[in-house]
């Protein structure tokens, strides 16, 4: 995002859920604060960071991770019809003619049921809209696999738990499938304050921020995408 604001792109960011389901640990919130309160907060404070000119909440209830109860509850984005969500989205893309969208892979990075559902709504959405370009963002499990493999022992000695990828096959997508990596190495120092900014979501002790800087910069300091038929490494070639 940031990179695209660089180039003199409008960067325009759409969230689905407020992110109602999180957890935080007692007392992180203020007297009366609500959860969803903090996290649009730290939406903005982000985007700001990344550069976003704009920023719209599509107003769907977060529905908590793949098999819990809040999947189905009423409101949730899993549950909400495609066609009424992509008609929403289609409305901004239309208002911003846009020319490029980025969603989620089929899957969702992880398996995250909003995610899977933000793939299914904006692929609609591009339709609705006529959006010519169309990119999945996902997690290149290759890469990431043989990054940790490189850092296994650096991480232990330091304490920094890492995710058991290897054993989680919902977890990205194989580099076979990957059609664009962008090189964003120039920009991990904005991509780490943005994470910051989503404290109730990342801590300083998570996986993200307790990382080396050459830790960080080997895992993401490529983001990528996947797009049938394209190729390379920008999102915005030939527009």
């Amino acid at each position: 995002m940031r990179k695209a604001y660089e180039d003199g792109h409008r960067v325009v960011l759409v969230v689905a859920t407020r992110g109602e389901e999180g957890e935080v640990p007692d007392g992180f919130l203020a007297e009366g604060e609500q959860l969803w309160q903090r996290r649009v907060a730290e939406t903005h404070a982000a985007a700001e960071i990344l550069g976003a000119h704009r920023v719209e909440f599509l107003g769907y209830n977060d529905s908590g991770m793949m098999g819990e109860a809040s999947n189905d509850a009423p409101g949730s984005f899993w549950t909400t019809s495609v066609e009424e969500a992509a008609a929403k989205l289609a409305d901004i893309l239309w208002e911003e003619s846009a020319d490029v969208l980025t969603i989620y892979d089929d899957n969702g990075g992880y398996g995250h049921p909003d995610h899977i559902q933000v793939h299914r709504v904006g692929t609609r959405a591009a339709e609705l809209a006529g959006t010519p370009k169309v990119y999945e963002s996902t997690i290149n499990r290759d890469h990431a696999l043989r990054t940790m493999a490189v850092f296994a022992e650096q991480a232990e000695a330091a304490g920094v738990e890492l995710p058991d990828i290897e054993s989680n096959t919902d977890f990205g997508k194989p580099e076979s499938v990957i059609t664009t990596g962008v090189d964003v190495t120039a920009f991990l120092d904005v991509k780490r304050a943005a994470m910051r900014a989503h404290a109730s979501q990342i801590s300083e002790q998570s996986f993200f921020l307790s990382m080396p800087d050459d830790a960080f910069r080997l895992m993401f300091g490529t983001e990528w995408f996947i797009r049938p038929g394209d190729s390379g490494d920008d999102l915005f070639a030939g527009l």
